[in-house]
């Protein structure tokens, strides 16, 4: 005898497959794709939000780098006017330095040349009020002439010093 095949039972699991597989389908087959696309759409929204985000960053990275060669050729500019002040401000000093040690000695000059023309002063009226003096002494005397010298140098030497 052969082997028979049961058709009855085919169709019946066949049927119930169909069933099955139509069943799955409309409650689990689409609601799992629905909800697997949905992922799929979140992951590509997540790695297009990525990619901006990152070529953002790479932007104000770039933005960041020029402002900070920006602040490093101000900073350099600051430092270069800084310097030029101080040597104008040095030079300045010194120039009024000069100034004032030039005036400093034109006043020394000036108060010693005042004071040698008031001792230059004082010793001519000296001067003059000895020889007033010894010709005074000299006619009173009627001297010789070698009292009239030795009187002379008294004077002279009395004139010297006071001088």
């Amino acid at each position: 005898m052969g082997f028979v095949i049961p058709w009855g039972s085919i169709l019946y699991q066949l049927a119930a497959f169909l069933v099955l597989l139509f069943f799955l389908n409309k409650f689990a087959l689409k609601p799992l794709l629905g909800v697997m696309e949905k992922r799929e759409q979140i992951v590509n929204e997540n790695m297009d939000s990525a990619e901006k985000s990152r070529k953002d960053a790479e932007g104000y990275i770039e933005q960041q780098r020029k402002e900070l060669e920006k602040a490093k050729l101000e900073a350099q500019e600051l430092i270069q006017q800084a310097k030029k002040l101080s040597e104008q401000q040095g030079q300045d000093i010194l120039d009024q330095a000069r100034e004032n040690a030039e005036r400093l000695k034109d006043s020394a000059l000036a108060e010693i040349h005042r004071e040698k023309e008031q001792a230059v002063s004082a010793l001519r009226e000296q001067v003059a009020g000895l020889s007033v003096l010894i010709a005074k002494k000299v006619i009173e005397k009627e001297l010789d002439e070698k009292a009239q010298e030795k009187l002379v140098q008294e004077y002279l030497k009395e004139v010297g010093d006071k001088l």
